[in-house]
């Protein structure tokens, strides 16, 4: 028994934020019906290269879409409307990641529903939100990233604004309506009503922006880029060169710096005025770094984590293939291995769920073809094969 076994959410998505969502739900249990349309090649995801399993398999639908269902119904004919209402029915949640204009259109929205099922809970992820003068924009990850600010506090000084290097936003925002969708779910059960759940990439990306966004909103610092990837203000926590490259240390509260001291056998930094505490040590930066730089450069960053192991916060500076060949991650189990959907007695690999839920084995489902589903739960809703055929033919599933 997972933690969501018996939840159902009928998820109207595609590409990234709202699928790397629900698949949070998957993996704990939820049964994930994506609802795709049989006339397109449904989730365009399926199509992105450049690497794939098979036809219209591609590794990147893989890694957002693992222990899902597939049924295909064009939603914008009918016939297929009536058919989803069945579905429904039998449904705890319907999430959709749709342009902001478009879910009212689809009659995905509670207004819509609430006559079919009042305890169906309504999750919308859109780029803008579904009220005001951008409802009807497009809207990408990196975009709100560069309106947000976080392109003006990534990178090094001096260089062209950058963006973080993954589709962070896309991801934390498909996560922050799993949340909102699961605690909709909690009260519609206790109280019998559903409701509209609103997540935006905007929004997500400003909230995002924290106490940065707290320190200008009240004392006008407008915090910008700072070299070597430095924390604004606590110090050491930055980038330092070692014999061999580089090592991130992080020395975050203030016990770690006597413990750094000493593991660099520099017991006279720790009663040295200058360094004494954050504010001490943040206002003679420039000068810590140059001095952490010499010692650090005497050993190699793996020598170095060998030392400080337990005792400092620090990280070696990995590249992807050197991520997931750490010894660590394989220690942890966090690469699993996936049955290959498209080769018979094969099988692919990806990043394990971070979630590891007690006495429960991760569930380890690649993502489903296209409309592989459909007739099952077609059967479940009580429809005939003659019925079913009617559906195909009219090119509705």
């Amino acid at each position: 028994m997972q933690p969501l076994t018996g939840v159902r959410v009928l998820a109207v998505e595609q590409y990234g934020a709202g699928p790397f969502g629900t698949m949070y739900l998957a993996n704990q249990g939820a049964d994930v019906i994506k609802i795709e349309n049989p006339r397109d090649g449904g989730d365009m995801s399926r199509a992105v290269g450049p690497y794939f399993l098979g036809p219209e398999d591609s590794e990147f639908f893989q890694s957002f879409n693992a222990n899902k269902h597939s049924m295909t119904i064009d939603l914008q004919k009918d016939e297929g409307q009536q058919l989803f209402h069945e579905l429904v029915k039998t449904a705890d949640a319907v999430s959709n990641n749709l342009r902001g204009d478009v879910p009212e259109k689809l009659g995905l929205d509670y207004n819509s529903l609430k006559s079919v099922n009042p305890k169906i809970v309504c999750a919308h992820l859109t780029a803008y939100g579904r009220t005001g003068s951008r409802s009807n924009w497009p809207g990408f990850d990196y975009l709100m990233q560069a309106e947000a600010g976080w392109f003006s506090v990534t990178g090094e000084p001096g260089t062209p604004p950058a963006r973080f290097g993954l589709s962070v936003v896309d991801m934390m925002t498909g996560l922050a309506m799993a949340f909102g969708l699961v605690s909709a779910v909690v009260a519609a059960r206790s109280s019998g009503t559903g409701r509209d759940m609103d997540v935006s990439l905007f929004d997500l990306a400003l909230h995002n922006t924290n106490y940065l966004a707290t320190w200008y909103l009240n004392e006008g610092v407008v915090t910008e880029r700072l070299q070597r990837s430095a924390h604004p203000s606590l110090t050491p926590c930055q980038l330092y060169k070692t014999a061999n490259g580089w090592i991130f240390i992080m020395c975050n509260k203030e016990k770690f710096w006597p413990i750094l001291c000493q593991k660099l056998n520099r017991h006279d930094w720790v009663n040295d005025a200058r360094f004494k505490l954050f504010k001490d040590r943040l206002q003679h930066r420039d000068t810590l770094q140059e001095m952490l730089d010499n010692e650090l450069s005497k050993k190699s960053t793996e020598d170095w984590l060998n030392i400080f192991a337990g005792s400092v916060p620090a990280s070696p500076i990995n590249n992807i293939q050197e991520a997931m060949e750490n010894p660590f991650v394989k220690e942890r189990g966090a690469i699993h291995e996936f049955a290959n959907p498209s080769k018979p007695n094969d099988t692919f690999r990806m990043v394990a769920h971070p979630i590891r839920s007690g006495g429960d084995a991760p569930l380890r489902k690649p993502a489903p073809k296209l409309g592989a589903d459909t007739e099952r739960l077609l059967n479940e809703l009580g429809l005939s094969k003659t019925r079913i055929k009617e559906l195909r033919d009219l090119e509705i599933i």
